[in-house]
């Protein structure tokens, strides 16, 4: 794909006191998601549904000394409204998931320390890898072999895209319609570096199309890429979600969503909206600087609370 300049892109992107009508005559690759979009996309619960209605999540995710970023990720995941969630973890990781999570169900590894092996159980509706599971070589095997056998919409975020940047092969081998969830410096490792953030968010652009994924460009106004050469940015959140963790509970939103059989561009479309949502509910009752990856998930009801509020009245209106 040959890349555009920023007039180009400037020229391209629709402005909001422009007419309504001049604006559908725009052509560009470039969107901006309004509320209005993702209450479209949040789906009512039916009154007679049971947990096997919202599917069953897997999350591979841990090793020693990063078992936090699994149990924020686990529930972020079940916060989201996934009907079961396995998490497969380290031996180490055995006590604090069942003592933190008790909704999770979880999955020793014969390995106390990191991932070294994983089932391929066709009972799962979604994947999710990468929170905390470290780049030890065992677990670049583990990834291979996922990567050639899953056959679930996946997404990969953080180690698991380190361990990709480390091994060209494994970039070939990810499923096609699978989300990449990086931030600038895991995307920076994969692509080999960019001299300002429009470079980069068009090498994500570049990528989604040639490698057939979903890229998702985490930061100010978060880029969702696509592989059919579109870009959407997010609206919401703000600088107190540049924390440690935040990037692990958006895996488990997206993996939640994924699980309940949303489309790969609609889970990360949603998923990316309510994080900043979440976040930017934290940010006004306390502050951006006191702000945690906790919060984030304690206040995803809310997120989704107030996504249904606009939805309701739009129906009315």
């Amino acid at each position: 794909m040959k890349p555009i300049s920023v007039e180009q892109v400037f020229k391209k992107l629709p402005s909001r006191n422009f007419h309504s009508l001049i604006q559908k005559e725009i052509k560009t690759h470039f969107f901006s998601v309004e509320n209005t979009d993702i209450a479209s996309l949040v789906r009512e619960r039916d009154p007679f549904a049971h947990k096997g209605n919202f599917g069953h999540a897997l999350l591979v995710a841990g090793s020693r000394g990063k078992t936090g970023a699994a149990v924020l990720a686990a529930k972020a995941c079940l916060r989201s409204g996934a009907g079961l969630l396995t998490a497969h973890i380290p031996a180490c990781g055995e006590i604090i998931l069942q003592t933190t999570i008790p909704e999770a169900m979880i999955e020793i590894d014969e390995a106390r320390d990191f991932i070294t092996g994983l089932s391929f159980d066709s009972k799962y509706n979604a994947i999710g890898i990468g929170p905390g599971i470290g780049c030890n070589e065992k677990t670049a095997e583990v990834l291979f072999r996922l990567f050639k056998n899953a056959k679930q919409p996946m997404v990969v975020d953080a180690d698991a895209i380190n361990l990709m940047a480390q091994n060209e092969q494994l970039q070939q081998m990810l499923p096609e319609n699978s989300i990449l969830t990086p931030h600038a410096g895991e995307f920076d490792r994969l692509s080999g570096g960019s001299e300002n953030a429009y470079e980069r968010l068009l090498k994500a652009c570049q990528w989604a199309v040639y490698h057939k994924f979903y890229v998702v460009l985490k930061g100010a106004n978060t880029a969702i890429c696509t592989p059919d050469n579109r870009c959407f940015f997010n609206p919401t959140g703000n600088p107190g979600m540049a924390t440690a963790g935040s990037g692990d509970v958006l895996t488990g939103i997206i993996l939640g969503l994924l699980a309940q059989s949303y489309s790969p561009l609609n889970a990360a479309l949603t998923g990316v909206y309510l994080h900043g949502l979440a976040g930017d509910i934290v940010a006004r009752e306390k502050s951006p600087e006191s702000l945690i990856a906790s919060d984030i998930i304690e206040n995803l009801g809310l997120a989704f609370k107030k996504n249904n509020y606009f939805c309701n009245r739009t129906k009315q209106l």
